[in-house]
């Protein structure tokens, strides 16, 4: 088959897969195209958990069913060959008698990692395996890092100034100071929806009194972790509004809240690796992802764990007498965009 029309009609996967992210969880977001004599005639991205998988919606999406057996199917990512809340999709292609199969990665996960493919070939489908690998691998970054990693995505996020201030030494009002602009502003809200948690620390918290949701896009709010050791923050905060579940780390034992379910409370040892015992306690809650918005406190102590994967940086046009500096880290740029008169950079922790 032609590697280059293979190669767009991955992309026009990957396109697609971008509507599961946030939703899909845990189940990673697929996309999947169908294309018959050149023409796409189905496509398809990972349903809401518990619902379709990419391959199911892209073949539900094709009116002619019989078009399917001389149909090639690509997708970001191997068929499942498990059964879980679906039945596999590698035996729905099979049932079609798709002539192609083309994948951009394999799956990882021990209950698929090639058995998938092993399915699809042994029923005498044509499978080609790792168009566009290193591009599928990234779309599906957080799922593999917590199939070969055993811990959640770790993403850290900051604004700083043009020289080098997250925050001012004081401030006016218990409210955020904008260092971004709106549309940086609206991006962030965007990154919060794609994430499954969202953490920060006491200081921000009782500074700021941010709600951590998503209001200026659309989609889930995360989950809000808050670290808080000798539980300083007051309860009227807007982190305490039950809206959304609220995991409190602290270091104080037998702690509960009175007023919600929606918040609960885990003990760790402050006296020793804190990013370590954090991660622990998003494992035990099955976080897959999480953006750390906290203070210069709280994101360097994941940078000396060495325990991120991905960093996004602001620089906005304002800049302090003196404040609190940005955190202090070495890792190499990936991409950087100018949002008006901002800059976003963002590294990866190789």
């Amino acid at each position: 088959m032609h590697i280059i029309k293979n190669e767009f009609y991955i992309k026009r996967c990957l396109q697609i897969a971008k509507n599961g992210i946030g939703s899909a969880r845990p189940n990673p977001s697929v996309g999947a195209v169908i294309v018959y004599q050149n023409k796409i005639i189905g496509e398809g991205f990972t349903s809401n958990y518990g619902g379709n998988h990419a391959e199911v919606n892209a073949v539900n999406s094709v009116k002619d069913k019989a078009l399917l057996k001389e149909a090639t199917i690509y997708v970001t990512l191997e068929p499942c060959s498990h059964f879980g809340k679906t039945p596999p999709c590698a035996d729905l292609l099979v049932k079609h008698k798709f002539k192609n199969v083309v994948i951009g990665c394999v799956d990882s996960n021990s209950l698929v990692a090639g058995k998938g493919i092993e399915r699809l070939k042994n029923a005498g489908i044509n499978v080609i395996v790792g168009v566009l690998e290193a591009e599928c691998k990234e779309h599906h970054k957080r799922f593999f890092t917590v199939q070969e990693k055993k811990r959640p995505f770790i993403i850290l996020k900051w604004a700083e100034t043009t020289n080098g201030f997250i925050a001012p030494l004081k401030r006016n009002l218990q409210a955020p100071v904008w260092i971004s602009n709106n549309y940086s502003q609206q991006l962030v809200h965007k990154f919060r929806s794609e994430e499954h948690a969202i953490l920060v620390g006491t200081n921000t918290v009782i500074a700021d009194n941010p709600k951590l949701n998503v209001r200026s896009w659309f989609g889930n709010n995360p989950i809000r972790v808050v670290l808080d050791k000798n539980l300083r923050i007051p309860k009227e905060m807007n982190v305490f509004d039950g809206s959304v579940k609220t995991i409190v780390i602290t270091e104080k034992e037998n702690c509960h809240c009175e007023q919600c379910e929606a918040i609960c409370f885990e003990t760790i040892d402050f006296s020793k690796n804190v990013a370590k015992q954090i991660v622990a306690v998003l494992q035990k809650h099955q976080i897959q992802s999480v953006i750390i918005e906290g203070g210069t406190q709280t994101l360097q102590t994941f940078i000396d764990a060495n325990l991120w994967d991905e960093a996004k940086v602001f620089t906005g046009e304002s800049s302090f007498k003196n404040g609190i500096k940005a955190p202090v880290f070495s890792a190499q740029i990936t991409s950087e965009t100018r949002i008006k008169n901002d800059i976003l950079k963002i590294y990866e922790n190789d």
